[in-house]
């Protein structure tokens, strides 16, 4: 059965599992070729809303604003727009040439309207900045959000992928001029990769801000041996600079985690979202489901609570890796 939380320090309430839309789109145009198109992509946001899951992310970059069409036309289907938690970001690139991505004050009200209009509804719920520009002044970008959130287009908003010196700056910036804070950070985070340990999450810990990690399963690497394949391990070549690097040491963890899955008689992904969830304060991880049954296999793992030994014995083996998703 679904559970619900607040989102950080917010009177929202939110589902404890997320589903991130990225594989929603149009694998012609898009980076990854894995990537399911509309009529695939339907039944797996309604199956997403059949389980109980209130909560969506997306971004205008996937597939360059086809997946948030996808999932605006989805849930204008199937949801009910007062009970949706709708998320998307941005800061990547929308078009070539001159301001065509970054978080200028220009970029972020053209992105929002657009966004807005792909998604088919008013305003967003989570309005999140994808990355850190290092080429506007933060002063700027978090004046702009204010505005969007004055203008009702935007709830809250959030942050991505950044390190954590520049998360506490813009924060500090926002309560400075007395504008809207981010409530939500976006980190790359899971039990083969856990530089966030390090600094972003204690700061989130003591400000009460929510842990929303993407990327829960290491693109699949935590769900199988490690000699099996898909399509996605084959040509995902975003995954593969983020784990191929340390794979000695990452198949080491992953059979740890087979182990205590077998012992406890459920599969690797309960395990592997349980580690996570009890990583405090992770709120909601985002499933990035491409099949119905990566939902259904994704539930379970809200009932499961791990012992001090069994996080430690799959802890032990990890080894620092290269930071990436910061940029």
């Amino acid at each position: 059965m679904m559970e619900y939380v607040k989102l950080g320090n917010t009177g929202l309430d939110v589902s404890r599992l997320c589903l991130g839309c990225m594989g929603f789109g149009d694998p012609e145009t898009w980076v990854h070729q894995w990537v399911l198109k509309e009529d695939e992509s339907g039944p797996i946001i309604k199956k997403a809303l059949d389980i109980g899951i209130n909560f969506f992310d997306t971004a205008n970059v996937y597939s360059f604003g086809r997946s948030e069409e996808i999932l605006g036309r989805a849930l204008k289907d199937y949801g009910h727009r007062d009970e949706v938690v709708l998320a998307t970001k941005v800061w990547g690139e929308m078009h070539k040439g001159p301001n065509g991505k970054g978080l200028s004050r220009k970029a972020i009200l053209s992105e929002i309207d657009n966004s807005l209009k792909r998604l088919g509804t008013d305003y967003i719920d989570l309005y999140i900045i994808h990355r850190w520009d290092y080429n506007t002044p933060i002063e700027e970008t978090m004046e702009a959000l204010n505005d969007v959130v004055k203008m009702g287009k935007a709830r809250y908003i959030g942050a991505s992928a950044m390190y954590t010196w520049q998360f506490q700056k813009a924060q500090y910036v926002a309560e400075k001029n007395g504008w809207p804070r981010f409530v939500s950070m976006q980190s790359h985070l899971n039990l083969l990769y856990r530089e966030e340990e390090r600094e972003m999450i204690p700061y989130c810990k003591s400000e009460n801000i929510a842990l929303t990690p993407y990327s829960p399963l290491a693109s699949g690497r935590l769900t199988r041996d490690w000699s099996e394949t898909t399509q996605r391990a084959e040509t995902d070549q975003i995954a593969k600079s983020k784990y191929d690097a340390t794979a000695v040491a990452d198949k080491m963890v992953v059979e740890r985690l087979a182990s205590v899955a077998k012992k406890r008689g459920v599969p690797r992904v309960e395990i592997a979202l349980a580690w996570l969830l009890q990583k405090q304060p992770v709120t909601i991880p985002i499933i990035g489901a491409t099949k119905i049954s990566h939902l259904e296999s994704a539930v379970p793992a809200l009932s499961i609570k791990l012992t001090d030994q069994e996080i430690s014995y799959m802890e032990e083996p990890y080894m620092p890796h290269r930071i990436v998703g910061h940029i």
